[in-house]
């Protein structure tokens, strides 16, 4: 296991947020201990008291629930550097020593190859791993040159693209549902199931991210990653094991089978949109275009929806939709397993009885099974829910991630030829889009999204 990690773009929202407070939930659970090492570095001209008084500041807001003892001990070990994170006599500086370092880039995607760049020049101890935060690449030119890079720097199984839905408890209980259930695998195909939604609805609105979301949109920061990976749990074929190799050799088959769009494709089968103002919950939303930092010119979308088709044996004739939208109404965020009617129902027991639908309820976690059950007049039907939450988590979904990556378990991070293989999905839309081909709808904030979409 390694010791020490460094975690570059140190002063930022995500380590904030997510790393400082999954690092807290490994140590109260016996993850870490006094040995570890946690080195943070960033472009400001702290020093090493200004910040662990943010640290804590950020652990109170973040990591409340956790014991203020294993707080103060995440805060007192925390190290800080001023670095330049693409200047290699900085990183080399950073990562001397004779002992393996994991090294996270909590960073602009759009510098990861000078940051790659610096870390191959500062020669890496032996062992050591490389972290990087979605989207992984800009397009697919991007992401084949960034996994050039990196492979001049570490082997592969050293890198971690992470994707923190994948450690995400909901997320890997898809697999679980299916592999270990007799009741679904037989039917977990085109036969039985009609449409797969894979649904992640936010009323958030920009809440301050413009400097990253607005060059890139809902399309890559998330159908491109998250939802993909997603879609490869619902749709892979069973791997021989849960190991690195074979999770990683089935995902990839998912994307591999997805039938290329041509334009005509693109126009019937995706949609774009950004918000107008509005009103989302008690607050009062601008208009994207409106928003600090967003430069409309860039025509930014920040809802996306997806539909595909698998061509393989399992899934030919299932429709698989991905969709993402921003300042919504109403949360929502799940996988919803729409099952096929049953193929003839007795005379006498209704016209017609609802689809069956399985959802995974990706945040909050739950799963819940529709099904239709004998109403209060005799020979009626009625919808009957069946409804269970899993047990809490031991750690955080970022918990997970990090523990993986101090163990050297790869199986849940993103290997690089899956990576490009998503980028080689995507093509097609990002080109049409960019030309136009589909329109940029709006939709006001606090709505069910555009009208297009509205019953989906």
């Amino acid at each position: 296991m390694i010791d020490r990690l460094i975690i570059l773009g140190a002063t930022g929202d995500l380590n904030a947020r997510f790393l400082l407070p999954a690092l807290v939930a490994l140590r109260a659970a016996g993850h870490v201990g006094d040995r570890f090492e946690l080195v943070c570095a960033d472009r400001r001209d702290w020093s090493g008291e200004e910040f662990r008084r943010w640290v804590s500041d950020q652990l109170d807001r973040h990591a409340a629930a956790e014991p203020g003892e294993t707080r103060k001990a995440i805060a007192d070990r925390a190290r800080y550097r001023r670095t330049d994170a693409t200047d290699a006599a900085d990183i080399a500086s950073l990562v001397a020593g004779d002992d393996p370092v994991a090294v996270y880039l909590a960073l602009p995607p759009a510098i990861f190859p000078g940051v790659v760049a610096a870390l191959g020049a500062a020669n890496l101890p032996p062992g050591s791993r490389i972290v990087l935060e979605k989207p992984f690449g800009e397009d697919l030119d991007s992401a084949v040159e960034l996994n050039r890079l990196l492979a001049g720097v570490v082997p592969e199984q050293a890198v971690f693209r992470v994707d923190h839905f994948l450690a995400m408890t909901t997320v890997q209980n898809l697999l679980g549902s299916r592999l270990a259930n007799r009741v679904l695998e037989p039917l977990w195909n085109s036969a039985n199931i009609s449409e797969v939604k894979i649904i992640w609805d936010e009323t958030l609105a920009l809440e301050g991210r413009a400097g990253y979301y607005d060059g890139v949109g809902a399309l890559k920061d998330m159908v491109q990653n998250h939802l993909f990976q997603v879609l490869c749990l619902v749709a892979m074929e069973p791997p021989l094991s849960l190991g690195e190799r074979d999770l990683r050799d089935r995902k990839i088959d998912v994307l591999r089978s997805v039938r290329p769009l041509t334009d005509d494709d693109v126009v019937r089968r995706t949609r774009r949109a950004r918000y107008l103002a509005g009103r989302a919950g008690d607050r009062d939303v601008p208009a994207y275009a409106e928003e600090e930092g967003v430069d409309p010119r860039r025509r930014t979308e920040t809802f996306a929806e997806v539909e595909l088709e698998l061509d393989n044996w399992r899934w030919s004739g299932t429709t698989f939709r991905l969709r993402t939208g921003k300042a919504l109404g109403h949360e929502r965020k799940e996988v919803a397993v729409r099952f096929r009617p049953v193929p003839h129902l007795p005379s006498g027991l209704g016209e017609e009885a609802e689809p069956n639908v399985l959802r995974f309820g990706l945040e909050p976690e739950s799963m819940t099974l529709a099904l239709a059950g004998i109403g209060t007049a005799a020979r009626t039907l009625a919808p009957l829910t069946l409804t269970a939450r899993p047990a809490p988590p031991e750690l955080p979904a970022y918990g997970r991630l990090l523990l993986d990556v101090l163990l050297g378990n790869a199986a849940l991070s993103i290997r690089g030829d899956e990576a490009e293989e998503a980028w080689r999905v995507l093509a097609p839309i990002m080109s049409a889009w960019s030309r136009d081909v589909v329109p940029l709808a709006e939709y006001p904030a606090g709505s069910d999204g555009p009208a297009a979409v509205r019953s989906g």
